[in-house]
């Protein structure tokens, strides 16, 4: 039976709200699952990170992290606008948000989706079956729930709870801030450049032919630091790249460092919004060079045609799910910067239909159109055939649901892998393929996008 929550504001706190930061409650919780999502242009900054065992998972804007609660559970702060959530603990895991009797959650649930859920949904496997390190789809129910909205600070937790949770909160807001240094990787490419314009030449044929329009092409560079600090390395990331859907994933010794300028899915009751993004272009050394390149951006004919195949794939999507009618582009191929790179992205609007819950949305949509290609079946194929690696939890995505109605996911890019029990550290991009392009750009491209990772962590 599902427990109602009771909200502790402020004062029950006994804290400042603008001084409880979400990293500095992340990075005290101990817990075998979690996740983090910070808000959208929110003012949370990422300070220290102190590593303990168990899992926790970030993902959404200006984010922080911090570690798990100290009886074990796992740890999410989810956003949007000014508005940051946080969930400590586990009360329940699940392989989807459980569902309530009313098309929406039954309570707070955070998590994630691997790109290999493709497989269930499209019946599409690679030819090479290799593991990822992470589920397919896991999900939890958090003990608590600290909510910031508009410079307050909410507590949500079950009766039984409550005095566990204002302890907890107490505690980490008299935490010291600060974050460590880390070291320089050295990174090997998976996919050389020769091989890469081999692939992409096989690619451009099936192009010419008509099987595909536009496919994601992607490939992986690897480094192993057994020393490596993913906690400091996020803090880093995130301080670099203002990405506005950031998160932070720990599943045991697995973590996903992630610095996602992309959202997938947002929720606001029966209201849905999909943001496909396809078009980069870097920031200019000058105002007159970063204006000229973000105006090259929004009038580039190729970029153009590859987001609007984005968008085109996206609307067919949810139309499968949506009130009939309902699906429409609100904005189309808007220019939004950042401080390393400028992106092409698009505005989809739908309502679901009646009696559509929001994870229903969640798989009629994925794998998302931005990382597949156009027609889908077709690009996912070829994707399992060419790329050298599988995707795993690249390319899916993290997140939140909310009983309120309110939801948002990101897509899982600008990401790095660091599996702690061997030291690896990955990290994967790509770029659109379709007639116009050329192989050599997209190159570039995908190198644009991994420098924008790697500077960041002093590579």
């Amino acid at each position: 039976m599902h427990r109602e929550r009771r909200a502790l504001a402020d004062g029950a706190l006994d804290a400042d709200p603008a001084a409880l930061e979400l990293d500095d409650l992340a990075r005290q919780c101990q817990a075998e699952a979690g996740a983090l999502v910070a808000p959208r242009r929110s003012r949370v900054e990422l300070l220290e990170l102190h590593e303990q065992a168990g899992e926790v998972l970030a993902a959404d804007a200006d984010a922080g992290v911090r570690d798990d609660d100290p009886e074990g559970g796992p740890i999410q702060v989810d956003a949007d606008a000014d508005r940051a959530v946080l969930g400590i603990g586990v009360l329940s895991s699940h392989q989807e948000p459980p569902p309530s009797g009313e098309g929406g959650v039954a309570d707070w649930c955070f998590g994630h989706v691997c790109y290999e859920l493709k497989e269930e949904l499209h019946g599409l496997r690679r030819p090479r079956a290799e593991g990822t390190g992470f589920p397919v789809s896991s999900w939890f129910v958090p003990k608590w729930v600290v909510e910031w909205n508009e410079g307050r600070a909410t507590l949500h937790v079950h009766s039984a709870d409550e005095d566990q949770g204002v302890a907890l909160a107490q505690r980490v807001n008299a935490l010291p801030n600060h974050a460590g240094p880390i070291e320089p990787l050295t990174w090997e490419r998976k996919t050389t450049r020769e091989r890469y314009m081999d692939r992409t030449a096989r690619l451009m044929e099936r192009i010419q032919r008509g099987d595909l329009y536009e496919v994601n092409y992607c490939t992986e560079r690897t480094a192993t630091d057994g020393s490596f600090d993913p906690f400091a390395g996020f803090a880093r990331l995130l301080a670099s790249s203002d990405a506005p859907f950031a998160a932070f994933y720990r599943s045991n010794e697995r973590f996903a460092l992630c610095a996602s300028p992309e959202r997938f899915l947002a929720f606001d009751g029966d209201r849905v919004v999909g943001e496909p993004m396809k078009g980069t272009r870097p920031r200019g050394r000058s105002l007159a060079e970063d204006e000229h390149l973000r105006d090259q951006l929004a009038n580039d004919p190729k970029e153009r045609i590859e987001n609007v195949m984005a968008v085109d794939v996206m609307r067919n999507d949810l139309s499968q799910v949506a009130e009939p009618g309902s699906v429409a582009v609100s904005e189309l191929c808007a220019v939004r910067s950042y401080p390393r790179v400028h992106q092409l992205v698009s505005t989809i609007t739908a309502i679901k239909a009646t009696g559509v819950g929001p994870f229903q949305v969640v798989r009629a949509a994925f794998p998302m159109a931005s990382m597949t290609g156009a027609p889908k079946r077709s690009a996912m194929r070829s994707i399992d055939e060419l790329e050298d690696q599988p995707r795993g939890l690249y390319s899916g995505t993290l997140g939140f649901f909310s009983p309120s109605g309110l939801a948002d996911l990101n897509v899982v890019i600008r990401t790095v892998l660091f599996d702690r029990a061997t030291g690896v550290l990955s990290l994967s991009t790509g770029s659109a393929l379709t007639a116009q392009c050329d192989p050599v750009e997209e190159w570039e491209e995908c190198e644009l996008k991994a420098r924008s990772v790697l500077m960041a962590l002093g590579a």
